[in-house]
């Protein structure tokens, strides 16, 4: 069995943060962007707590001048055996 890679939430939340700040965005223009009633969603993201929608990273990629691979950390397990 091939070992999948595994979606880091927290180093996902440090690119976005990452972005976002290269950018010169605040965490308001991503919620008016996106067209959030509170900046929640944002944050929970940046801090790792959860993790955008596929929606929400396609907009993030656009926002951002980036691909979603761009955003997305990903770890790839040691192979078993």
């Amino acid at each position: 069995m091939i070992p999948l890679p595994i979606v880091d939430m927290e180093k996902t939340g440090h690119n976005i943060e990452r972005l976002r700040r290269s950018r010169g965005l605040r965490v308001a223009d991503i919620q008016n962007m996106i067209g959030f009633t509170s900046p929640q969603a944002v944050y929970k993201w940046e801090h790792g707590q959860s993790f955008p929608s596929l929606e929400n990273l396609v907009a993030l990629s656009h926002i951002f001048g980036c691909t979603i691979e761009d955003i997305i950390a990903v770890s790839y397990p040691q192979p078993y055996g």
